[in-house]
C-alpha cells in the first residue's frame, strides 16, 4: 500500500504559534499525505508497532517469550551511524574543528531542501514534541522531531518523554531543538512501501548548532534518525552547554551504595567496545556493596546552588548493542528486555525469540538471520549484525535507581575516563587536580579490536568518548571543560580517574578479571572521595597502593597486581610524542592549561628515570 490510516489521529496541542508556523511550512515543503501530533499516549505507541507489523517492518515475537515486543530488521546499506555522511554546519570550518566534516550551512540547507521536497509524499508526517530529560527539570531540554517513519515514533517513545506534557511544558515562547528527519523514500500512487524504508543513494546527518536545528535524510536507523539521541543530546547540547555553562557528555552515569548505605554518585566515559553500559549496570562482586543506574550513554550536568556539579540522564530508555550482551556480561540489561522491547537486526529463533552472538552459551542448531536468511552454527557468519540492536524503556532495568528521574539530578562525586589498552596504562589512576583530570580524558585512547575498523591494535585517540559527538572544535571544547573547572569551587569539584580493565600479560592474556569485579575498582575511588585509602604518587597520577585495592576473595596472582599498578616509565616516555601529536590537530585552539600537563609529564617522568 501507498500509505496506510493510522488509528489513532490526533489534533495538534500546540500554543506555540512558531512551532505551529514551522510544521506547516515544513508539511508544505515535504507534501505528505497526512500530519500527525504525537500525544506520547500508550495506544499511540501500539498503534506504532501494529503499523510496522501491517507493512512489513517489525515481526511480533512470541507474547510468551518476549512480551509486546518487536523484531525490526533493517536494509544492508542502513545499518549503523554514517560518520563520514555527518556534518557540522557552523558558520565557519574553523568552528567546526579539525574532527569534524564541515559543510556551509546556506550550501547545505540548499542541497537538502531539494531532497526534501516531495520527500514524505504518500506518508504520514509525524510531528514528535520530545523532553531530554525529565519535563520541567532545569537541565531539561526541549526539541520536536518531524519524521515520516513509525520506526523512528515508537522508538523515541522508548527513547525520550513523547508528547502533549512537552507541548504544555513548551508554552507559547520556549527555545527548542527543531529536527527534521526523512527516510528520503517517496511512494508514487499504488507504489508498495519497502520492508525498510531509507535512500540508499543520498544519506546526510547534518547539524546547524547556531540555530539549533537538525535535519537528517536518507537513513532510518538508529542515531541517524532518532535525533533525540546522539544529534540532539551531544553534538547540539554540547554546544549549547558551551554557551550557556554546562556540560553535555558521552557519560554512564551510576550510584554506588557501600555495605553501610553511604551513596555516591559517578559519571563514566569510555569509547566504543570498553563496557560502558555493563559498567552503568555492574553487579559488584564484593559482598554488601550494590550498583544502581542513573544512565548508560549520556550524561548532562551543571553546577547546583551548593557548588556541587549535578547530573541528569537525558534519555528515557536503553539503545543498546546486543551482541556481546549476556547473563554473564551485562545481567540486568537481559533482564530489562524480557518485554516492551523494539529489537533491530537481531537473529531469530524457530520459536518466535531473538539471539544474538553472546547471548547464551550454546548456539541455537537453527536460526532465521537479521538478512532473513536460514543459519546454523556452521554456516560460516554472524547470526545478527554487530551492530544489533535493544531498545528498551530505563524504568524497565531492574536496578534503576529511585531517583533516576529527580529533576535537580544527581551530584557527580567522581568522573571516570577509561579506553582498551593492553599495556602502559594502570588498572585504575587519580588526576592530580581538574586540569589534569581534563588532560586525562582528552587523551582517552583505544586499541581497535576487530569490530572497530582499521588495523586490530592500532591506537586510536578518543576525548572524552566524544570524538564523533562534540558539535563545534574540540580544543575549544577542552577549554570549556577547563573554564568550569576554574570557576568552581575545587573543594567540591568531582575527583577525576582513568581506568583500564584491558591490560594484558606477555601471551596476550587479561591481568583483571573484569565484569563484577570492577566494582573493586569502584570501591577504591569511592573511598578515595572521602580521604579513607591511601594513594602513591607517580609522574602519571595517583595510583593505589597494592594494600588499598580490595583483593580478598580474587583469584589473581601478586604479580598480575603489581603489574596492574606499575608504571611502564620508559612505556610511558614513548607515549607522550604520540599525545604531543594528537594535540597537534587542535592548532593554537588547544588550551594552554593542557600543553603544561604534557610537559609536565614528560619532566616528572624523565625526572623519575634519572
Amino acid at each position: 500500500m501507498a500509505s496506510s490510516t493510522i488509528e489513532v489521529e490526533t489534533a495538534a496541542d500546540s500554543r506555540h504559534p512558531e512551532l505551529t508556523r514551522w510544521v506547516d511550512e515544513v508539511a508544505q515543503l515535504c507534501k505528505p499525505d497526512r500530519v500527525h501530533w504525537c500525544d506520547g499516549s500508550p495506544e499511540e505507541y501500539q498503534a506504532m508497532l501494529r503499523l510496522m507489523i501491517l507493512t512489513g517492518t517489525a515481526i511480533s515475537l512470541d507474547p510468551a517469550k518476549r512480551p509486546n515486543s518487536v523484531l525490526v530488521r533493517s536494509d544492508p546499506a542502513d545499518v549503523a551511524r554514517v560518520e563520514d555522511r555527518t556534518f557540522i554546519c557552523s558558520r565557519t570550518k574553523e568552528e567546526a574543528g579539525p574532527t569534524n566534516n564541515w559543510e556551509d550551512p546556506a550550501t547545505m540547507k540548499h542541497k537538502l531542501s531539494g531532497l526534501f521536497s516531495g520527500g514524505m509524499v504518500g506518508r504520514t508526517m509525524y510531528v514528535v514534541p520530545y523532553s531530554m530529560g525529565p519535563i520541567g527539570s532545569p537541565i531539561a531540554k526541549i526539541g520536536v522531531e518531524i519524521t515520516d517513519s513509525a520506526y523512528v515514533v515508537a522508538s523515541m517513545h522508548l527513547m525520550s518523554r513523547v508528547g502533549s506534557g512537552v507541548l504544555a511544558a513548551l508554552g507559547e515562547d520556549a527555545d527548542f531543538v527543531r529536527g527534521l528527519h526523512s527516510v528520503g523514500f517517496p511512494l508514487s500512487p499504488n507504489q508498495p512501501d519497502a520492508a525498510w524504508s531509507c535512500n540508499r543513494e543520498h544519506k546526510y546527518i547534518c547539524h546547524f548548532p547556531e540555530t539549533r536545528e537538525i535535519w537528517s535524510y536518507g537513513s532510518g536507523y538508529g542515531g541517524n534518525a532518532l535525533l533525540g539521541k546522539k544529534c540532539h543530546a551531544l553534538r547540539i547540547a554540547s554546544v549549547q552547554a558551551r554557551d550557556e555553562g554546562w556540560m553535555a557528555e558521552h557519560m554512564l552515569i551510576l550510584k554506588l551504595i557501600s555495605p553501610s548505605g553511604q551513596v555516591k554518585y559517578m559519571t563514566g566515559a569510555f569509547p566504543s567496545a570498553c563496557g560502558k553500559t555493563n559498567l552503568s549496570m555492574l553487579i559488584p562482586s564484593i559482598p554488601g556493596w550494590k550498583v544502581e543506574t542513573i544512565g548508560d550513554d549520556i550524561a548532562w550536568m551543571q553546577f547546583g546552588a551548593d557548588g556541587r556539579l549535578y547530573a541528569i540522564n537525558p534519555e528515557y530508555g536503553f539503545f543498546g548493542v546486543a551482541p556481546g550482551t549476556g547473563m554473564k556480561s551485562n545481567p540486568n540489561a537481559m533482564l530489562t528486555v524480557t518485554h516492551d522491547s523494539v529489537f533491530t537486526n537481531c537473529a531469530m529463533t524457530l520459536d518466535g525469540d531473538v539471539w544474538w552472538e553472546g547471548m547464551t552459551n550454546e548456539k541455537p542448531a537453527e536460526l532465521v538471520d537479521w538478512l532473513r536468511r536460514p543459519w546454523t552454527p556452521d554456516s560460516g557468519r554472524p547470526a545478527a549484525h554487530p551492530n544489533a540492536r535493544f531498545t528498551a524503556a530505563a524504568k524497565q532495568c531492574p536496578v534503576i535507581a529511585p531517583e533516576w528521574e529527580d529533576p535537580k539530578g544527581v551530584p557527580i562525586d567522581a568522573i571516570l575516563f577509561g579506553g582498551r589498552r593492553a599495556g602502559i596504562v594502570p588498572l585504575v589512576t587519580e588526576a592530580f587536580n581538574w586540569q589534569h583530570g581534563t588532560f586525562l580524558g582528552a587523551t582517552v585512547s583505544s586499541e581497535t579490536t576487530a569490530a572497530i575498523t582499521g588495523r586490530v591494535g592500532q591506537l586510536r585517540r578518543d576525548p572524552m568518548a566524544m570524538l564523533p559527538f562534540c558539535g563545534y572544535h574540540m580544543g575549544d571544547y577542552f577549554a570549556h571543560w577547563l573554564k568550569l573547572g576554574a570557576s568552581a569551587d575545587t573543594s567540591k569539584l568531582p575527583k577525576i580517574f582513568y581506568v583500564n580493565w584491558f591490560r594484558q600479560d606477555q601471551n596476550h592474556k587479561f591481568l583483571w578479571p573484569g565484569y563484577g569485579e570492577n566494582s573493586r575498582v569502584l570501591k577504591w575511588i569511592f573511598e578515595r572521595c572521602d580521604g579513607k585509602v591511601h594513594a602513591k604518587e607517580t609522574p602519571i597520577g595517583r595510583i593505589p597502593e597494592v594494600a588499598d585495592l580490595d583483593t580478598k576473595g580474587l583469584d589473581i596472582k601478586g604479580a598480575n597486581v603489581d603489574e596492574l599498578l606499575s608504571v611502564d616509565i620508559e612505556g610511558w616516555l614513548a607515549e607522550v610524542p604520540l599525545i604531543q601529536d594528537h594535540f597537534a590537530k587542535f592548532g593554537d585552539r588547544l588550551p594552554k592549561g593542557l600543553q603544561d600537563e604534557v610537559a609536565g609529564l614528560e619532566q616528572r617522568l624523565k625526572a623519575t628515570k634519572r
